[in-house]
C-alpha cells in the first residue's frame, strides 16, 4: 500500500510539473506575441514615416502649394472709386443661401457662360443647349395646357392681319380707280370747255369780216 501511496504521488507529482510547464509555456507564447505585435506596430509605423517624408521631399502633398485662383473681385478694376465694389465682393459669400435683395438666391456660377445665378445646363443660360426639338415641342404639346390656347390665338391674330392688309390694299385700289375716274372727267370737261371757246371765237372772227364786207360795199357804193 506504501509502495502504491509513493507511485501515485510520484505521477501527481509529475502531472503538476507537466501543468505547470505547460501554463509556462502559453504564458511565455502571449508574451511573445505582444512582444512581436508591438514590435511589427513601430516597424509600422516607422515605415510610414520613412514614405512621408520621401513623398514629401518627392512631391508635395496636395493643397501645400496654393495656385493662384481668380478672386471674384479682380472683376472690377482696381481703379479709386471701386473700393467698395471690391470690398462688397472679396467678402461676398460663394456658398449657401443669401438674401441680397430680400429674396433668397442661391449662389452658384455657371461655367459654359461664367454668370452666376445658375447653374450649367439651365433654360437660363444663353448657351443652354436644346435636345431634340421635335421630341420637345411634343412634350409641350401633350403637357402644357395652354399650348393649345396659345397656338389658337396666334392663328387668329394671323388671320385677323391678313384681313385688315387685304382691306387695306381694297382701300387703296378704290381710292386710285376713283381718283382716276375724276381726273378723266375733269380732263373731258376742259377738253369741252376749249371746244366751245374756239367756235366762239371763230364765230366772233366771221361777225367782223362781214361786218368789214358790208362797210365796204356801203363806201364803195357811196362813191
Amino acid at each position: 500500500a506504501s509502495v502504491k501511496f509513493i507511485i501515485m504521488s510520484k505521477r501527481k507529482r509529475s502531472r503538476d510539473e507537466d501543468s505547470e510547464v505547460h501554463q509556462r509555456l502559453k504564458e511565455e507564447t502571449k508574451h511573445l506575441e505582444k512582444y512581436t505585435k508591438k514590435k511589427t506596430k513601430e516597424h509600422n509605423q516607422e515605415v510610414k514615416k520613412l514614405k512621408h517624408v520621401e513623398t514629401f521631399y518627392e512631391k508635395p502633398p496636395p493643397g501645400l502649394i496654393k495656385e493662384e485662383e481668380d478672386k471674384p473681385e479682380d472683376c472690377i478694376p482696381d481703379a479709386p472709386g471701386n473700393e467698395d465694389a471690391r470690398d462688397f465682393l472679396a467678402h461676398a459669400p460663394t456658398r449657401g443661401l443669401w438674401m441680397p435683395l430680400g429674396r433668397e438666391v442661391k449662389v452658384m456660377q455657371c461655367w459654359r457662360c461664367k454668370r452666376y445665378g445658375h447653374r450649367t445646363g439651365d433654360k437660363e443660360c444663353p448657351f443652354f443647349i436644346k435636345g431634340n426639338q421635335k421630341l420637345e415641342q411634343f412634350r409641350v404639346a401633350h403637357e402644357d395646357p395652354m399650348y393649345d390656347l396659345i397656338r389658337e390665338n396666334k392663328r387668329q391674330q394671323k388671320q385677323l392681319w391678313i384681313q385688315q392688309l387685304q382691306q387695306l390694299l381694297e382701300d387703296t385700289t378704290s381710292d386710285s380707280e376713283s381718283s382716276s375716274s375724276t381726273s378723266s372727267h375733269s380732263d373731258g370737261g376742259k377738253k369741252k370747255k376749249r371746244k366751245g371757246d374756239k367756235k366762239r371765237k371763230k364765230e366772233k372772227k366771221k361777225k367782223k369780216r362781214k361786218r368789214k364786207h358790208k362797210s365796204a360795199r356801203l363806201s364803195n357804193g357811196s362813191g
